[in-house]
């Protein structure tokens, strides 16, 4: 799969980079040499393993990251492409790294939980141990009905480690995770003749004035991060509500320490053991969460090189994708094979000593995950 992915990059580029006409036949020689040397020689698993068992995870701003993306341009220049270098860009906020979790259920059980922590979040400063609070906002809440609720729990969560909502019901599945999708499914989703005649568009849903005053899921998850912290709370842990244990750990969107408390997302089975604990007697957590800003990190990098072009080397065929991952594992689907695949993909071309007409230029990004942030700068 790998190899049939990359041999398709390269074809679409060297259509692009070479002239071409309606009739003019797909040079079969050069299709076999660069399945040759992606065969024989690929580089791509060993690209792999630097940017994820070495550098992973690699997160905007982290020195992970910025370490990655030099690696990138390094290897990119040793494999024969030149004019290699980071670009920076203002990511605007400080880098962010998790060094060290921790977390137990201590009473009336001892065990070990699994929970990732939530980035750009404080971390507890030491060991802290203390009782559970379950905090049950009411669903689809006004900004007057929330206040209500959370002022009356204000004394109950001060020292308290705090679980943040019901427990989930992750419903079962039976089908496997990963299917194919028949070939009428996809050409009915993208007709190329055009609109899809058999699309059943819903019409636009209209709002009234009741849901006008109903905070969003996100509103209420930012009012609830402040309330806690000013209430004194000790750790905030927020249910990851997916099956088979998946925890997926996104970001403290305001990026300031001071707003929120040390948040982690916990396994939906520890969180729900927890629950149900609590309906019979009291439990207690503890928690060791080390985490480190990086000042520096606020001017991130895009990493750039590039094969040049002879007559038509003023011209660009951009080949790229996102470097950046999210800090809860080492980042490999998203995105590091599919930056390891644009790399392999310049390292045939270049091995093979091809002369396009058109500059050919990697561009590996930073800042995707935060919203597309480091490619829109490079084209600011």
């Amino acid at each position: 799969m790998r190899s049939r992915i990359v041999f398709a990059v390269i074809v679409a580029l060297w259509l692009g980079v070479m002239p071409t006409t309606a009739d003019e036949p797909v040079d079969a020689e050069v299709n076999w040499r660069i399945r040759q040397e992606g065969t024989a020689n690929s580089q791509i698993l060993q690209t792999l393993h630097y940017l994820t068992d070495v550098y992973g995870p690699r997160l905007t701003g982290s020195p992970n990251h910025e370490a990655a993306a030099q690696w990138a341009v390094d290897q990119l220049e040793e494999w024969g492409l030149q004019n290699g270098h980071l670009e920076a860009w203002d990511f605007g906020h400080p880098g962010w790294l998790n060094e060290r979790l921790t977390a137990h259920i201590v009473s009336p059980v001892k065990d070990h939980l699994v929970c990732e922590v939530l980035a750009w979040t404080p971390g507890t400063e030491g060991t802290v141990k203390g009782d559970v609070y379950q905090l049950r906002p009411p669903l689809r809440p006004t900004e007057e009905a929330l206040s209500t609720y959370l002022d009356s729990v204000q004394d109950a969560v001060a020292g308290k480690i705090v679980l943040f909502g019901e427990h989930r019901l992750v419903p079962v599945t039976l089908a496997g995770s990963a299917r194919r999708r028949e070939e009428s499914t996809l050409r009915a989703d993208y007709n190329p003749e055009g609109t899809n005649p058999s699309a059943q568009v819903s019409p636009p849903r209209q709002s009234t004035s009741a849901d006008s005053d109903v905070l969003s899921a996100r509103e209420v998850a930012q009012r609830v991060a402040r309330f806690l912290r000013s209430s004194d709370a000790l750790v905030q842990v927020n249910d990851a509500g997916r099956d088979h244990g998946q925890i997926r750990a996104f970001s403290n969107r305001t990026y300031d320490p001071e707003q929120v408390l040390p948040t982690v997302i916990m396994r939906n089975e520890d969180f729900g053991r927890i629950s149900r604990l609590l309906e019979h007697d009291a439990v207690s957590l503890e928690f060791n969460i080390v985490n480190r800003w990086y000042p520096e990190g606020s001017t991130s990098y895009n990493a750039i090189a590039e094969i040049p072009g002879t007559d038509k080397a003023d011209e660009v065929i951009m080949l790229g994708g996102h470097l950046d991952s999210w800090h809860a594992a080492t980042g490999a689907t998203d995105n590091g094979i599919g930056s390891a695949v644009m790399m392999e993909a310049a390292r045939i071309l270049q091995a093979l000593g091809v002369a396009p007409r058109r500059t050919i230029r990697v561009a590996l990004w930073s800042g995707e995950e935060q919203g597309l942030l480091g490619s829109q700068a490079y084209v600011e």
